[in-house]
């Protein structure tokens, strides 16, 4: 069943707030087409953002634990209420802060706004609105707007009108009906999400086999007919026979080795994906000299076959100077 969480944006002491997301939270629970849940924000109390990497960027790995516990919330639900006061013609900063943690867990979910305070916080909605389009949320038009003077009693109490409870009916219709109309492009992005992390574990396990010498382990991660552009000679290793054979004499030349991979990006699509990273091969030589090796330039292209993420191709390469038309491996990433 689609899944709305109501957003009890003011964690201010003495907040009216609580009592608007409870109003609407047993309004909610009346209906048959959606469970709801309260997400209070001083529940999930959040740090000024304090991440190096935008949200935007971040393709969903979060530094900070509390972070994750955020997102994992976040992205728990189908869609959402936000309850929000108004504070100088603007929302609060803690609701600004909570959205500002996270980005992909608010893709293509839908929004509605409950707001209240001296002009009703019509004035916070029409800010959220750009942020929540911003988060690629979809917010539907109806909107629910409780001034202190007429829906509260003594400014302090809420007492909403026959309007405000037909009004809420109205938007929370919109807000289930589009978080259901957008689930096949959630879907979608959980998948990508999903055979991004499994590729990513496909290089993993390249780097523990080769740091295992481990042949058939290594094999296990290619299609049958890989082609293989690597730095040594041929210019190309067809299939994976000649793909182990190319692993089988590095190998030969060290004690124990290890690879390391930085600074990797992957692109997925439904049966087609690729990434690139910079690679180093490293170890100790059979003569027990150790070596740093050399960086690389990595790439990797995957096909999903039988289910699977296998590589069907890889390149190794160097810059190489135009004058000497000699390979220039010193460089760092």
């Amino acid at each position: 069943m689609t899944k709305i969480g109501i957003i009890l944006g003011s964690t201010r002491p003495g907040r009216r707030g609580e009592q608007v997301a409870r109003w609407v939270h047993d309004l909610a629970s009346q209906r048959g087409d959606a469970e709801f849940e309260v997400i209070d924000l001083l529940d999930h109390p959040l740090p000024h953002l304090d991440a190096s990497t935008p949200a935007s960027m971040s393709a969903g790995r979060h530094e900070h634990e509390h972070t994750r516990a955020w997102a994992e919330t976040v992205a728990s639900f189908d869609g959402f209420v936000i309850v929000t006061p108004e504070y100088n013609h603007s929302l609060p900063g803690v609701l600004k802060n909570a959205l500002d943690h996270v980005y992909h867990e608010w893709n293509n979910k839908a929004v509605g706004f409950v707001s209240y305070g001296g002009a009703g916080g019509a004035r916070a909605v029409e800010q959220l609105r750009l942020v929540c389009g911003a988060l690629h949320m979809a917010d539907v038009a109806m909107q629910v707007v409780l001034p202190l003077a007429t829906e509260f009693e003594n400014f302090t109490t809420l007492k909403p009108g026959d309007y405000a409870v037909t009004t809420l009916g109205t938007m929370l219709d919109h807000v289930v009906a589009w978080s259901a109309a957008l689930a096949p492009l959630r879907a979608t992005s959980d998948q990508r999400e999903t055979d991004e992390a499994a590729i990513r574990r496909q290089i993993a396990g390249i780097v523990e086999g080769i740091g295992a010498k481990d042949l058939d382990g290594l094999m296990r991660h290619y299609a049958a007919d890989v082609v293989s552009f690597d730095v040594e000679p041929p210019l190309q290793h067809v299939g994976v026979e000649a793909k182990a054979k190319n692993w089988a004499k590095a190998f030969t030349f060290f004690k124990d080795v290890s690879y390391e991979v930085r600074d990797l990006t992957v692109t997925v699509d439904r049966n087609v994906a690729f990434g690139h990273a910079f690679g180093r091969l490293s170890g100790t030589l059979e003569e027990g000299t150790a070596t740093d090796g050399m960086w690389v330039r990595a790439t990797f292209c995957f096909r999903k076959i039988n289910g699977e993420w296998l590589i069907t191709h890889d390149q190794a390469s160097v810059p190489f100077d135009i004058v000497s038309g000699r390979g220039v491996a010193d460089l760092e990433p």
